[in-house]
C-alpha cells in the first residue's frame, strides 16, 4: 500500500473514531434539556435521576469527541496539504466558524451544565443545557456545511488553482447541504435513542425498577419509532439529490452497470469490478428504479458510463459502496422492528393496567436483550453511511475540483503506516474502555450507588451536586 491509500486508511479511521461521540452528544444535549424542562416543570424527581445519569454519559462522550477532533484536525497538515492549499479560503474559514459559534458556547457552559445542579439558580442551570445542546448542534451543522459543500462545491471561483469564495451563502446553503444536515440530526437522534433504551433494557435486567429506568426505557424505545420513520423519508430525499449530483455514486450504491430502465433493486450480489459485472444477484424486479425514479421505467444511471478514455474508472469502487449502502439499510430496518415491535407490546400491556402509560413489564426478555447490543446500532449505521457517503465521492475530495491523489502529502509510506498502527491501537483501547465505562455506569446506577436516598425529593434547591467523584 502506498502513501495514498495508506493515508486515506489513516483518516478513515480518525473520523470513523471520531464521529461516533458527535453523534451521541448531537441529540442527548437535547434529551438532558427535556429532562431538564420536565423536571422545573413538575417538580418529579425521576426527570433529574434520569438527568444525573445521562448527563455523565454526555460528559464522557463530548470529552472523547473533542480529544478525537483535535488528532483529525492536525491531519490536514501532515497528511493533506494540498486541501488547504486549495480550497483553504473556503474550508478554513468554515471550521472557524464552528470553532467560535459552537465549541467556544460548549466549553463556557459545560461546567455548569455539569456541576450546577444547586449551585447556581434553577433557570441558569436550564440555560446552560440548553446552550450546550444548542452548540452542539451548531457545530454539526459547520462541520456538514464544509463536508457537503466537497460533495456539491457552489459559490466560489478557481484563480490560479486556488478556489475563492463568491458567494458565502451559496457555499453554506449548497445543494446537499440541508439533506444531509437532516439525515444527520436523525442519526443522531436514533443513535441516542436505542443507546438510552438499551442501557435502561441491561438495567431492567439487573433487576432494576426504579421510576429513571422505567421512564427512560420507554422514552428511548418510543423515540426511535418515532424517529426512524421520519430517518428513512429523508434519506429518500437524499438520495434522490445525490442521484442528482453524484450519479456515480448511487451507480455504485446499487451495483448498477448498464443506464437503462426497470433496473432491479439488488438485495444481494458480488461486484466485480475486473468483469464489470455482478455474481449471484437476487435482487427485486425493477425496485431501483421505482425507487429513484418513483416509476417502473425510470432510468438509473450505469456504472459504465463513468469511465475515461483510457479505461480508468471515474467511479467510486463499487464493492465498498454497495456493501456500507445495504449495512446502513439493514440496520435501519432492524431499528424499524425492534423499536416498533417493543412500543407495540408496552402498549398492549397499557390496555392490561390502564392508567400506567407504556408499560416495560410488556416486554419479553427477548426483547430487553435484543436492545442491549442495538444499543450501539446507531453507531453501525452511521459508519457505513459515512462509509457509502465518502468513499462513494471517490476519486473526488472536492467533486470535480479536485481529486484525493492531488491533495496528498509526499511522505513516506512507512512513516504513514507507524502512525496509522499507533492510532488504530490507541482508538481500540478507547472504545472498548469507553463502552466498559457506559456499562459500568448502569451496574453502579442498578446497584444503587448512584441514588442518594437522603436527598429529599422537593424543590430544585434540593437536588445535590454531580461531584466528580462520581
Amino acid at each position: 500500500m502506498d502513501t495514498l491509500i495508506l493515508s486515506r486508511i489513516q483518516f478513515g479511521a480518525n473520523i470513523s473514531f471520531h464521529i461516533l461521540f458527535p453523534t451521541i452528544t448531537i441529540a442527548l444535549g437535547w434529551v438532558l434539556f427535556y429532562f431538564r424542562l420536565r423536571f422545573a416543570r413538575t417538580g418529579d424527581e425521576v426527570w433529574m435521576d434520569a438527568y444525573r445519569f445521562w448527563v455523565k454519559v454526555f460528559a464522557l462522550s463530548f470529552a472523547m469527541g473533542v480529544v478525537s477532533g483535535i488528532t483529525m484536525s492536525f491531519q490536514f497538515g501532515t497528511n493533506w496539504p494540498g486541501f488547504m492549499e486549495t480550497v483553504g479560503n473556503i474550508a478554513g474559514p468554515l471550521l472557524a466558524y464552528e470553532v467560535l459559534t459552537a465549541f467556544f458556547l460548549e466549553a463556557v457552559f459545560i461546567g455548569i451544565m455539569l456541576f450546577g445542579f444547586s449551585r447556581v439558580p434553577g433557570w441558569l442551570h436550564i440555560l446552560a443545557t440548553f446552550l450546550v445542546a444548542f452548540g452542539t448542534t451548531m457545530s454539526a451543522f459547520w462541520i456538514i456545511v464544509l463536508n457537503s459543500w466537497m460533495h456539491t462545491p457552489q459559490g466560489f471561483e478557481m484563480i490560479d488553482g486556488v478556489a475563492h469564495a463568491t458567494d458565502w451563502w451559496a457555499v453554506i446553503f449548497n445543494p446537499s447541504m440541508p439533506y444531509r444536515f437532516a439525515h444527520m440530526l436523525m442519526a443522531s437522534g436514533l443513535t441516542v435513542a436505542f443507546l438510552i433504551a438499551g442501557l435502561s433494557a441491561f438495567r431492567w435486567l439487573l433487576g432494576d425498577r426504579k421510576r429513571d429506568v422505567r421512564r427512560t426505557l420507554k422514552f428511548g424505545a418510543g423515540l426511535a419509532a418515532l424517529l426512524i420513520p421520519v430517518q428513512i423519508y429523508l434519506g429518500d430525499l437524499h438520495g434522490l439529490n445525490t442521484l442528482e449530483y453524484q450519479p456515480q455514486k448511487v451507480a455504485a450504491m446499487e451495483g448498477n452497470w448498464e443506464t437503462g430502465p426497470n433496473i432491479p433493486l439488488l438485495l444481494f450480489a458480488l461486484p466485480d469490478e475486473e468483469a464489470r459485472e455482478n455474481r449471484f444477484e437476487i435482487g427485486i424486479p425493477n425496485g431501483a428504479s421505482i425507487i429513484l425514479r418513483h416509476h417502473i421505467d425510470g432510468v438509473v444511471p450505469g456504472l459504465n458510463d463513468f469511465m475515461a478514455e483510457d479505461g480508468t474508472a471515474l467511479h467510486p469502487p463499487v464493492a465498498t459502496v454497495f456493501w456500507s449502502f445495504r449495512i446502513m439499510v439493514g440496520t435501519g430496518l432492524a431499528m424499524l422492528a425492534l423499536s416498533w415491535g417493543a412500543v407495540f407490546l408496552m402498549w398492549r400491556r397499557r390496555h392490561l393496567a390502564p392508567g400506567r402509560g407504556l408499560a416495560p413489564e410488556g416486554l419479553p426478555k427477548l426483547v430487553l436483550w435484543a436492545f442491549v447490543p442495538m444499543a450501539f446500532s446507531g453507531w453501525l449505521a452511521t459508519l457505513a453511511g459515512w462509509y457509502t457517503t465518502e468513499i462513494g465521492r471517490q476519486p473526488w475530495l472536492v467533486q470535480g475540483v479536485m481529486t484525493t491523489a492531488e491533495a496528498v502529502a509526499d511522505v513516506p509510506a512507512p512513516m504513514v503506516l507507524g502512525t496509522l498502527l499507533t492510532y488504530l491501537a490507541v482508538y481500540a483501547a478507547l472504545i472498548i474502555a469507553y463502552i466498559g465505562v457506559l456499562f459500568y455506569l448502569a451496574r453502579k446506577a442498578a446497584g444503587g450507588g448512584d441514588i442518594d436516598p437522603a436527598v429529599p425529593s422537593s424543590g430544585e434547591a434540593q437536588v445535590r451536586a454531580l461531584t466528580p467523584g462520581e
